[in-house]
């Protein structure tokens, strides 16, 4: 067994590598989804922009998790119309859609429209489950409530609810995608670089882009973000198909799919 990430062991093209002499305008901290990101769109306003991932490029939680696409928030709908009320709350679960669309265009083939399954662990689950179905319904969202289910989900999980506009990703793969545009827009990459404080870089704005793992630069906010460690192990491949769409239940604790050559993907906390 091995625990270097499923994802990050597929083969990847070298990153185009770009030079520029002088300090950066903007120093990014953090090779995942959100610096790589972040760096594309500072280099497309046209800032010169220097990137450091102290692993390699998706090395951290962007290369290292379930690989689901999914629209919506943490948050089940209901809660999040009690919190923010159901206008605001309707329209950042219409945002999160347009930015599936949006993440299906970057990701090409490393994303697969295929819709998911989120399930009920138990009757108290299935009741907020429906009540979330109803309230999606009532506010024109596309998800169907499903009683009978295919096996082997059938007589373990009481119901489930449908979302069709949901998909899966190799999240690895759409990072490196990421960082390689950056790069072809003049973003300096430097992997296998930790930065130990923000002058190091010498620009005068630094984004810290490394999520929950400390970084020792953000200075009176350090600290204050933990991270918790999940776990996603992936099998050897297996002839049945048993999981082709994204399955998550237990309030999205537990969640698992089944990739193209057929290993099962799963996770929990």
């Amino acid at each position: 067994m091995t625990t270097r990430s499923y994802w990050l062991d597929e083969a990847r093209d070298p990153l185009p590598r770009a030079r520029f002499h002088g300090a950066p305008d903007v120093a990014v901290v953090g090779g995942g989804v959100t610096g790589c990101s972040c760096a594309v769109a500072l280099a497309e306003a046209g800032l010169k922009v220097r990137l450091y991932e102290a692993r390699e490029i998706g090395g951290g939680a962007s290369g290292r998790n379930g690989g689901f696409a999914l629209r919506g928030g943490a948050a089940a709908y209901p809660v999040m119309v009690e919190s923010i009320g159901r206008e605001r709350a309707a329209s950042l679960w219409r945002w999160t859609e347009r930015e599936l669309l949006e993440l299906a265009g970057v990701a090409g083939d490393a994303f697969r429209p295929t819709s998911s399954l989120r399930i009920a662990a138990d009757d108290e689950e299935r009741a907020e489950l429906e009540q979330e179905y109803e309230a999606l319904r009532s506010d024109g969202f596309d998800v169907e409530w499903r009683d009978e289910l295919p096996a082997p989900l059938r007589d373990r999980y009481p119901a489930a609810l449908f979302h069709p506009a949901d998909g899966v990703l190799q999240p690895a793969r759409v990072v490196r995608r990421l960082a390689a545009r950056a790069a072809a827009t003049g973003v300096e990459i430097h992997e296998h670089t930790r930065v130990t404080s923000t002058e190091e870089t010498a620009a005068e704005t630094v984004v810290v882009a490394t999520d929950g793992y400390p970084s020792g630069l953000a200075g009176e906010l350090e600290g204050l973000i933990v991270p918790t460690r999940g776990q996603v192990i992936a099998t050897e491949p297996i002839p049945e198909r048993f999981f082709a769409i994204p399955h998550y239940g237990r309030h999205g604790y537990d969640y698992w799919h089944q990739t193209e050559d057929g290993r099962i993907v799963a996770g929990g906390f």
